[in-house]
Parts: structure tokens; C-alpha cells; sequence
């Protein structure tokens, strides 16, 4: 193995977490509908269209999209500096600097929310590569966010390993050819996913020993 990929939502600090609970909070507070866990995950690692698709299906009515972002991104400006990095995460990155494999970062988010996370929390000079919505026409689960990483690490997909927390992710990254581990979070759970990745419930479970993982 010669390179690590990580998702950044859910997988290195849980954002998706307090997503969920502030979505769910706006939407009940506004529209009196509720907001199953089941029907978020849908948009978890992806894009939102599934979750909007839902709300328009529940309420019977075109919501303002810009508006609910808008309260949520308020409330979630709020919490932002009450969030950390999930534990076991940094050890695992340093174990994987001290074995020499590259490190890179595959997100479905903008360059701008990943990169304040990286710098509230200094973990951006770990990182040789950054792939953001920005890099491709298509976000996870299309494997293109991998490709385009493997690419500029200059590393085979069978060489490198992603580290994901959602379905989706998990999805993007076995299509690129790659092994995968999945350490959900309290969100994504209840998620089944991918076989062929191999899941961890804690970072300290997460083994970089290549034979474990198969494509």
C-alpha cells in the first residue's frame, strides 16, 4: 500500500452529525414535517438533491431552498467551533506518515468548508492532495473525486486505500478500483454497505496492513 484517501464529513470530523440534528430541528420548526435518519443518509457522501426531493414530496410545496440552507448554515455557524476531530483520527494519520504512505483527501464539499476545517484544526500540511466538488462534473458516489486523487498522487488504485464513513463514499471509492475501510459515525451507522469494504466501529480498529482489504 502506498497511498491513504480520506472522506472528510462524517469521517474525519463529524459534521454530518449536527447536519442531520439542525435540518431536522428547521424542518419540524417550520414545516411540521419530520426528518427520518433513513431519508437523510440518502444524501450523506453525495449531494443534497435526494434530501430536497423529499422535503418538496412532504410539505406538498416548492420550499424555498436558499432560505432553509441559509437557517441551517446559521445554526450551524454557531456549533462549528463546539466540533472536533473524531477520536482515533490524527493517530492514524501520523502512523500513516511514519510509514511513509501518502496522504490525500477526497470530499463531496467545497474547497472553502473543507479547508476551514483543515485550518481550524492544523491538519492541512498532512494532506499532498485536495479533491473537492470544484475538481469533477460528478461528486461520490461516481468514483471520479478517487480517480482524480490517485491521479495526482501518481499512485494505482489497487495501491491506495480509502478511508470513508457513508454508503455512497464507500461506493465512489470500491468503483475506483480501490480497498476501502468504513468507520460510520452515529449517523451513518445504520447504513449497509459496500462488501467488499471491510468496516470498522473505532479509528483504533482501523489496520493499514494491506492484506486484510479486497477488491
Amino acid at each position: 500500500m502506498k497511498a491513504i484517501i480520506f472522506d472528510f464529513d462524517g469521517t474525519i470530523v463529524d459534521t454530518e452529525s449536527v447536519w442531520y440534528e439542525l435540518y431536522r430541528e428547521i424542518l419540524f420548526e417550520e414545516y411540521s414535517l419530520e426528518l427520518p435518519l433513513e431519508e437523510f443518509s440518502k444524501c450523506i457522501g453525495t449531494t443534497d438533491e435526494v434530501l430536497y426531493a423529499y422535503i418538496q414530496e412532504g410539505t406538498g410545496k416548492k420550499v424555498d431552498r436558499n432560505k432553509l440552507e441559509e437557517a441551517v448554515k446559521h445554526r450551524f455557524s454557531g456549533k462549528k467551533e463546539m466540533l472536533e476531530v473524531r477520536e482515533g483520527v490524527l493517530e492514524k494519520i501520523k502512523e500513516a506518515e511514519d510509514l511513509g504512505l501518502k496522504m490525500a483527501l477526497a470530499s463531496s464539499s467545497s474547497r472553502e468548508w473543507v479547508d476551514s476545517f483543515l485550518e481550524q484544526f492544523n491538519l492541512k500540511s498532512y494532506f499532498s492532495v485536495i479533491k473537492t466538488r470544484e475538481d469533477v462534473e460528478k461528486v461520490k458516489p461516481d468514483p471520479s473525486l478517487y480517480l482524480k486523487a490517485l491521479e495526482e498522487l501518481g499512485v494505482e488504485p489497487f495501491e491506495a486505500l480509502a478511508i470513508e464513513d457513508s454508503a455512497n463514499g464507500v461506493l465512489a471509492a470500491v468503483s475506483a478500483g480501490m480497498h476501502c475501510a468504513v468507520i460510520p459515525n452515529q449517523v451513518t451507522a445504520q447504513l449497509k454497505f459496500h462488501e467488499k469494504a471491510v468496516r470498522s466501529e473505532h479509528f483504533r480498529d482501523l489496520s493499514f496492513k494491506f492484506e486484510i482489504y479486497n477488491i
